[in-house]
């Protein structure tokens, strides 16, 4: 069985750029915790925004989808699922749940992760819920011409449970030794889960709950504020290409695990920049319901739609976002970008500096 052994790779990854963004996400980290103490009363707008985001955005990922209000109601426990895609994301909206409010107490083990996955498909009468795979599995890619190709042959279903507890093992051993930042252990953990690949089906949500599993663990809880899951959706095509460069030659144990640490370390930072620039916007309450618009925008690094505002504010109607849009747009404060579905608005920084 391919060994695990992080202590023995860790230092190849400390190169300059990663050195930097662990720098920045510390720095991130220590700011956040401060205003969490300080405005724990104003979070929650943040934290209900982020479980919606972030059940849509890693079922989406799998091409499981509803309509956004069914998705909200879902989320907020209002309905009942109708057909299979909503009863795998109530089961998603529970686990992500659980993850959030108690993740102290889920220990990096097999059989907590069992419990995980039982829960995911607990709406669902399929068996397969809470078991490892009982049969080999691919991972394929649909070519343009509609065949598919094999782009990883993941660990035998047999030796699957071996395999789950020496990962588990080594990472735990890993994370005693201070010298070792869980920020680069977690991608590798996350990145061998996958290419083990232990469940019939579900592995990609399982990673991304797993993410914020050892995040908050280890005391990075900007997910529970700003969606990582829809930052990945949102760059689907780097996070697959990183897997892939990361996951060649693994069975030999010579893959490069830089490339999906790089990617993952990229996510985490922008989430706390993210949190940054929507606490700004929290702490701006003050202002008229056109000047929260406005602010959002300005705040806001490269562009932004109508549809972002609003998740942003959910108490601002969308004909008061829209009359705020033509009054920014006559004054030159923002430009336009693109138009009809694909709009898009951006700060006008060079009228800002005329």
């Amino acid at each position: 069985m391919r060994p695990f052994n992080y202590k023995a790779v860790y230092q190849k990854l400390l190169i300059p750029e990663v050195v930097s963004y662990l720098s920045q996400i510390h720095e991130q980290k220590g700011q956040q915790n401060l205003f969490i103490e300080a405005h724990k009363d104003i979070l929650t707008e943040l934290l209900e925004i982020a479980k919606i985001q972030s059940t849509e955005a890693s079922n989406r990922i799998e091409g499981i989808i509803t309509t956004d209000d069914r998705l909200k109601r879902l989320v907020r426990n209002k309905t009942t699922p109708r057909n299979r895609s909503e009863r795998e994301i109530a089961g998603y909206r529970d686990v992500l749940t659980t993850v959030h409010e108690d993740y102290d107490y889920i220990s990096i083990r097999p059989n907590p992760f069992l419990q995980l996955h039982r829960d995911l498909y607990k709406y669902s009468n399929a068996s397969i819920g809470g078991n490892f795979k009982n049969s080999d599995n691919v991972i394929a890619e649909e070519l343009p011409d509609g065949t598919k190709r094999v782009r990883f042959e993941p660990v035998p279903a047999w030796k699957t449970p071996a395999a789950m507890e020496e990962l588990c093992r080594a990472y735990n051993d890993a994370l005693t030794d201070p010298e070792l930042d869980p920020l680069l252990l977690i991608p590798m953990f996350i990145l061998d889960f996958l290419c083990i690949h232990p469940f019939n089906d579900g592995n990609g949500r399982m990673s991304r709950l797993l993410t914020l599993l050892l995040l908050y663990r280890s005391g990075y809880i900007v997910g529970k504020y700003i969606s990582l899951e829809k930052l990945v959706s949102d760059s689907k095509e780097s996070y697959y290409e990183a897997l892939q460069d990361s996951s060649a030659g693994w069975h030999e144990g010579e893959n490069d695990y830089l490339p999906f640490v790089r990617y993952m370390l990229g996510i985490i930072l922008a989430a706390y920049r993210e949190f940054g620039s929507r606490v700004e916007t929290l702490i701006a309450r003050g202002l008229s319901k056109p000047g929260r618009v406005r602010e959002i925008i300005r705040l806001t690094t490269g562009r932004i739609t109508k549809v972002q505002i609003m998740a942003q504010c959910p108490d601002i109607s969308q004909v008061t976002v829209e009359r705020a849009l033509r009054d920014l747009l006559a004054s030159g404060e923002i430009i336009k970008i693109g138009g009809g579905r694909y709009t898009s608005y951006a700060w006008n920084w060079e009228g800002e500096n005329a």
